[in-house]
């Protein structure tokens, strides 16, 4: 991989950019040296190739909270992603960020996640446990350098050094610790492009983060109004959302349910962006980045909540938890999804020659050790999509069922 000495982008009229922000025309280049598209950008490029990808594709079959036969009107992850993107350039706009990159980095933030959500990775997770464990993070840069087999010259997408920098530092800088070591697949990438691990990411990449955080918090809330897991008289009770629920209510008097949620919905997305841009313009005129490189060396990130919200968030997060990813509804489809999860990992394992013919290897045989083994079978079942890993439940384990 090409990596070529980083130069600032101008503030003139030939990008457009701030200082601060990642320029395309000197991205840090791709793993496998390829030209140039000439009517496209870098990072459009690695944008568009997400959006052709079948990882991307598979997204609208795999559930947020809701396994996807609950109703086809609660989020999956393409919808969530779709959401995470439009607030992400708006806010990258808004700071004269370069938007394709925010937008790519949050198109792609959940490439990785396996079926059914939080409760289908905690089962793979545990599965795989003895072998160094299942994260999806790491997932999604597989994803994106490994598992997507769609051109002749390499495998995965080939995206450049600052996609999969900001996929990598999602969460921020990624060191190591005893209870988490850093992921082999990021290991063996830091080796040869130098991801400068231990530092924040690009400023695009923090924006995309929070723009997770605020469609997840949205689109929490507006499903679970809409199931009846929680009331808005329930959502009175936090301070961030107090203030919201009383405007509307004092502004529009009796609204349909639907219309209530939707406001509410829509203005907590306002107020949660507003803080982020305040927060932020605060942050980069104290500390005056010169250029990507000084956002990633400042020490803390420059694309932020402020302390009262970064509190609000936390507070609505609990709320969430508590009330609708511990509901016993939720729970009761969390049980059956870790159980589909946990089932279709273990018959793998023990039988690898009932995996389809294109997950064995290429000499025609299954027979490796456990570490490669459960690496193979937890790529296949992180794969998967809902309906596909119940299908394939019921051909494996209902003994009427057609093969």
């Amino acid at each position: 991989m090409s990596l070529p000495q980083m130069i600032s982008p101008t503030t003139d009229g030939a990008s457009g950019l701030a200082a601060y922000a990642v320029d395309p025309r000197h991205s840090r280049g791709r793993v496998h040296d390829e030209p140039d598209a000439t009517e496209r950008t870098p990072h459009q490029r690695d944008r568009d190739r997400i959006l052709h990808s079948g990882a991307w594709r598979r997204l609208q079959h795999k559930t947020q909270v809701f396994v996807y036969h609950e109703g086809d009107y609660y989020r999956t992850r393409l919808t969530h992603s779709l959401e995470v993107a439009q607030i992400a350039r708006s806010i990258a706009r808004s700071l004269r960020l370069n938007e394709d990159l925010a937008e790519t980095l949050a198109l792609a933030h959940d490439l990785g996640h396996p079926p059914f959500g939080h409760a289908g990775e905690d089962a793979l997770d545990a599965a795989m446990a003895p072998w160094g464990g299942f994260d999806h993070n790491e997932q999604t840069v597989r994803v994106l350098t490994v598992l997507e087999q769609r051109y002749a010259a390499f495998d995965g997408l080939n995206p450049t050094w600052e996609t999969i920098e900001g996929v990598v530092k999602h969460n921020g800088p990624v060191v190591a610790t005893a209870e988490k070591p850093v992921p082999p697949t990021v290991i063996a990438l830091d080796r040869s492009i130098d991801l400068q691990l231990d530092t924040w990411a690009s400023a695009e990449a923090q924006v995309a983060a929070l723009a997770d955080d605020v469609a997840y918090n949205a689109h929490d809330v507006d499903d679970g109004l809409r199931a009846g897991l929680f009331t808005m008289e329930d959502l009175a009770d936090l301070s961030l959302m107090s203030p919201i629920v009383a405007e509307v209510r004092q502004e529009y008097g009796a609204l349909t349910e639907g219309r209530l949620i939707q406001e509410i919905v829509r203005r907590l997305i306002g107020a949660m962006v507003g803080d982020v841009l305040s927060e932020s313009r605060q942050r980069l005129t104290e500390s005056a980045p010169d250029s990507p490189e000084a956002v990633r060396s400042a020490g803390r990130p420059l694309v932020s909540f402020s302390p009262a919200m970064a509190r609000n968030d936390k507070a609505l997060k609990g709320f969430l938890f508590k009330r609708m990813y511990r509901h016993y509804k939720v729970n009761r489809m969390a049980s059956k999804a870790r159980r589909v999860v946990r089932e279709l990992f273990e018959l793998f394992m023990e039988e690898p020659n009932t995996l389809p013919p294109e997950w064995v290897r290429a000499d025609g045989s299954a027979d490796v050790d456990d570490k490669i083994r459960a690496r193979l079978v937890g790529d296949y079942v992180a794969g998967m999509t809902d309906r596909y890993a119940m299908l394939e439940h019921d051909r494996l384990f209902d003994k009427y069922a057609r093969t």
